[in-house]
């Protein structure tokens, strides 16, 4: 099925997967669907019917739109396709971490599966996408979720990731302070009241504000691994 789906089809699912969270949302709405892809919502109603005619999507009017369990798994078969050509972008052909996401749209929806297979073999099986997210197992109906960088307490430790859509200020901010995918961090201070965090990075302390910790997403790791 997933093979079957077009470029939209296939954007339409990673969106509605990365705007629903089970047991806290699972419906996303066409106007927030049209926001995310950068189409109208006329445009996400008509890809939203064919999804739904497919068996991969719910619309319910007025109510929004969920993924069936073969939907979800046609999602996250997407995604992991996604991050497995920035890989190969980032790790074969050089692209920065931060340019990988803008060109692997241009044409993993074209790839064929077997080639798929064999970039994920070529590049010794990886764990994470360039921006240090976790690329899923085939087959599975979920990607294990990663809290912001904010919700760590004083003495947790973890490993940094980025969003590809994070603010080019923000990244080159991020990057002056070495805060970057797959860089192990420690939590030292948490001021309170929505105050600033204290990191060590690389024996570096550096002050990250509330706004842009909420925008770095992290693995928790045992504080007592290795640096």
């Amino acid at each position: 099925m997933e093979q079957a789906l077009t470029k939209s089809e296939r954007e339409t699912l990673k969106a509605i997967y990365r705007l629903t969270v089970p047991g806290m949302r699972d419906e996303a709405h066409t106007g927030d669907l049209a926001e995310a892809l950068g189409v109208t919502p006329g445009t996400v109603t008509a890809t939203v019917k064919r999804l739904a005619e497919r068996g991969l999507c719910d619309h319910r009017r007025y109510r929004g739109v969920e993924l069936t369990a073969d939907g979800r798994r046609a999602a996250v078969a997407s995604i992991r396709r996604h991050r497995i050509v920035e890989r190969f972008l980032a790790d074969m052909l050089g692209y920065a971490w931060n340019e990988a996401d803008r060109h692997a749209g241009a044409f993993e929806h074209e790839l064929p599966q077997e080639v798929e297979d064999r970039l994920f073999v070529a590049l010794h099986r990886p764990e994470t996408c360039p921006h240090g997210f976790p690329i899923p197992a085939p087959e599975v109906g979920e990607i294990a979720t990663m809290p912001p960088l904010y919700s760590l307490e004083p003495g947790d430790a973890a490993v940094v990731a980025v969003p590809g859509s994070t603010d080019g200020e923000v990244v080159a901010f991020l990057d002056t302070l070495g805060l970057r995918p797959g860089v192990r961090v420690v939590v030292r201070e948490k001021h309170p009241f929505d105050g600033p965090l204290v990191l060590d990075v690389e024996g570096l302390d550096r002050t990250v504000s509330e706004k842009v910790a909420r925008q770095i997403y992290v693995q928790k790791q045992d504080v007592a691994a290795p640096e």
